[in-house]
Parts: structure tokens; C-alpha cells; sequence
């Protein structure tokens, strides 16, 4: 019998395997997706290597930890694998859902994906970790979703209670890595483990400069899932990126990180969501301004409004004054300027939510020295300790240079 294979097409790597006269639908559907990929030649993810993973998945039940990111050029990988014959049997979901579109902090709910009739197992809200019975039908676990680099940006969490639980529950996880658009920083202040949270897990800096991969590499070496836990894991790498890479999201991660300039931003105005400052969540440029109804100085105005992602804003309807950050560049990964301005402005009103605040941080010395009137060099100071430690560690864990 006739067989082909394909490799090294457009930069994308694999060799697979195909019966010429009975997969000829399986065939069509993956050049499609190859064709998808053009225009990101450069760097390809671990979802698009299939030569790595696909014989790992094969005759086994498969679990998949996926939202919208998890594409190969146009087709979503949970598409690609069942065109493919991997037997896909459930959905877990991180924070915004499978399609991306929920609220921040918004409770989601399992459920029936209404196009491919998989179940979907949220992983938000109370159930934060796959559960033993979750897991009873599903042989092994793939995780695809694109990260931002932000110890508080809840993927990252999701990952880890997934290496725990494969690990209660003898289960390979297999991480499909992408890149981190945020991956040449390491900055902001360390958590300190009496402040973990489901926005702060592991005692890393704010930006810690890793992809997934290496992050759940890191885990493990360090001995972060207590309990004398290591996952089995396999980690696919990517191909043509390194720490200095620059990388445009194809998708956004989560309704209101719409493009490069809020992920950049996303660093330094996270701190502003335990405060009672506005950071433009219910406009077109969430997370790219900041500000206040009480702000008088500023010439720059935004209306938060109602719209998908963002249903109950702060300050829906009301006028906020503040700052246009849509071209700010800045040579840090974090800037303590905006926060610095609003506790200026408001003093010690500004923290309406100070246990989330220090959550956040990861520590309750920032808010103290913002109170304490420090200036941004004495509190990047602060930091500076902690970050070679961290520097030094993770060494031995990087993928990519």
C-alpha cells in the first residue's frame, strides 16, 4: 500500500505518517493548518512538532488542558488531533473558558462543547485541580495555552495543580510549549509563600522569564509540589526562539489583553486590580490606561462600558481621567510610575482591596513601602536579592538561551 509522508514544510517540522488511500481527509485537514502557518515561520510551538507527541497519544485516552490559543495555524489542536484518530475524550478549561471570552474572575461552568461534544471540566473557580474522578477515564493529559509571563496570570497556576494532580493520580502530562512575549524580564518582587494564592502559587518574581516548559521543569526540580511530588512530564520544545525573541500573540490570551501593547503593560497595571483604580477594563484599550472619576488633571478620559469580557466594569458609565498608555515604552519589565502617580493622588484610599493587593505582589512589603513615601530605585532595591537567587536557580532549567 502507497504511503507518504510530509517534513520541513514552511518551517514546520514533523514527519507523520499517512495511508495515501484511507486518510486522505486527515491529509487535507492538517495542510491546511500547515498553510496557517506562514506567517510565524520563524518560530514553531510544541503544538505544530507532532513528530515529539502524536506516538505518545496514540491508542491512549486523552485529556486536553485547552482554551482558545491552542491553535496550529487556523485549526484548533483539538480539531487536529481527532481529524488525526487521537482519541480526545475530555476538555479542561482554564480561567476564561475553552473559547476565551468569560469575565476575569468570572465563574465557569462545566459542560458539553456544542461542536465537538467533548465534556468540558472547568478548572476555575472552586475546582481548581483536576480531581481523581476527573481523571479516571483519561490515560494521559495535554496542555496547550499561551502563557504571558506573569507569575499572577492564573495559566501558570492551572499548570502546576495539573502536575499535581497527574502526579497523585500517575498520569504523564504532556506540555505542548509557546513562547513567553514577555520572556527577556525578570523582575518585581518575589512571593513570599504566606501570600499564595490561585494569582501566586509558587515563590517566583512577578516576570520570570521562562516559557511553561521550563517553568514546570523548574517545579519539579525544585521540589514545588510538596508532598515528595514529582509529575511525569514531557515537555515539547520550541523551535527558533530564545529569551530575546520578540513574539505577537496570534490570539489574544484573554478578552482584555487584546494585543502587544496590554501584555507589555499587564506587568505594572495588574497591582492596580486590588486598588480602586480603573485599568480601562470595558474599553477598547484595556489594560493600556489607568485612571479615576476623582482624577482632575489628566486630559485623557475613558468611558468603561459594558461588552463581552468585561460585562460589570469598574465604573461602568462613569467618566474616568487618567493616563493614555497605548505607545508608553518603557525599558523595565515592570514600572512602579502609575502606581506611584495614584497613591499621590489618592493616599491610602487607593487600597479598596488590600489582602488581594499584597496577593498580587506577593508580598505585603510593596504597599508599605508605597505608604511609606519610598521612591521606585529603593523599592526596585528591595527586589534585587531575591532576584539573583531566583537568576541563579533557574539556570538549570532553561530550554532556550
Amino acid at each position: 500500500m502507497e504511503r507518504i509522508y510530509i517534513g520541513d514544510l514552511c518551517t514546520y517540522k514533523f514527519r507523520i505518517i499517512f495511508d495515501w488511500k484511507n486518510d486522505m481527509e486527515k491529509l487535507l485537514v492538517l495542510f491546511i493548518s500547515i498553510m496557517g502557518l506562514v506567517c510565524n515561520a520563524q518560530i514553531t510551538t510544541g503544538a505544530e512538532q507532532f513528530n515529539e507527541y502524536i506516538d505518545t497519544l496514540r491508542n491512549k485516552r486523552v485529556g486536553m488542558i485547552v482554551n482558545q490559543t491552542s491553535i496550529i495555524g487556523k485549526s484548533h489542536l483539538v480539531d487536529t488531533l481527532k481529524y488525526m484518530g487521537i482519541e480526545v475524550v475530555k476538555i479542561f478549561t482554564p480561567e476564561h473558558g475553552f473559547r476565551g471570552d468569560a469575565d476575569a474572575g468570572e465563574h465557569i461552568k462545566s459542560g458539553i462543547d456544542e461542536k465537538t461534544q467533548l465534556p468540558v471540566v472547568s478548572l476555575y473557580g472552586e475546582n481548581k485541580k483536576p480531581s481523581s474522578s476527573q481523571l479516571a477515564d483519561v490515560d494521559i493529559l495535554v496542555f496547550d495555552v499561551q502563557d504571558v509571563g506573569c507569575r499572577f496570570y492564573t495559566y501558570l497556576s492551572t499548570m502546576v495543580y495539573a502536575m499535581e494532580a497527574c502526579a497523585e493520580n500517575n498520569k504523564k502530562l504532556v506540555i505542548l510549549d509557546r513562547p513567553n512575549p514577555n520572556g527577556k524580564y525578570i523582575d518585581g518582587p518575589t512571593l513570599d509563600l504566606k501570600f499564595k494564592s490561585f494569582v501566586g502559587v509558587l515563590p517566583i518574581p512577578v516576570l520570570y522569564g521562562m516559557t511553561l516548559g521550563e517553568m514546570a521543569q523548574m517545579v519539579n526540580g525544585e521540589k514545588w509540589l510538596g508532598k515528595n511530588l514529582t509529575a511525569k512530564i514531557q515537555v515539547v520544545k520550541l523551535d527558533g526562539y530564545t529569551h530575546e525573541t520578540s513574539y505577537s500573540l496570534p490570539i489574544k490570551p484573554s478578552p482584555n489583553l487584546p494585543n502587544d501593547q496590554a501584555i507589555r503593560m499587564y506587568p505594572s497595571l495588574c497591582f492596580f486590580e486590588g486598588t480602586k483604580i480603573s485599568v480601562g477594563r470595558g474599553t477598547d484599550y484595556a489594560f493600556q490606561t489607568f485612571g479615576h472619576p476623582s482624577f482632575k488633571k489628566d486630559t485623557f478620559e475613558f468611558y468603561p462600558k459594558s461588552v463581552a469580557g468585561a460585562k460589570n466594569p469598574m465604573y461602568k458609565n462613569q467618566l474616568c481621567k487618567g493616563m493614555d498608555l497605548r505607545t508608553y515604552t518603557t525599558e523595565e519589565g515592570i514600572t512602579l510610575r502609575f502606581i506611584m502617580i495614584a497613591y499621590a493622588r489618592l493616599g491610602g484610599d487607593l487600597f479598596d482591596n488590600i489582602s488581594f493587593f499584597d496577593k498580587l505582589a506577593g508580598t505585603d512589603k510593596l504597599r508599605k513601602m508605597l505608604i511609606a513615601h519610598k521612591s521606585e530605585k529603593e523599592i526596585r532595591k528591595s527586589w534585587q536579592k531575591d532576584l539573583n537567587s531566583f537568576r541563579d536557580k533557574r539556570k538549570k532549567y532553561l530550554l532556550y538561551q
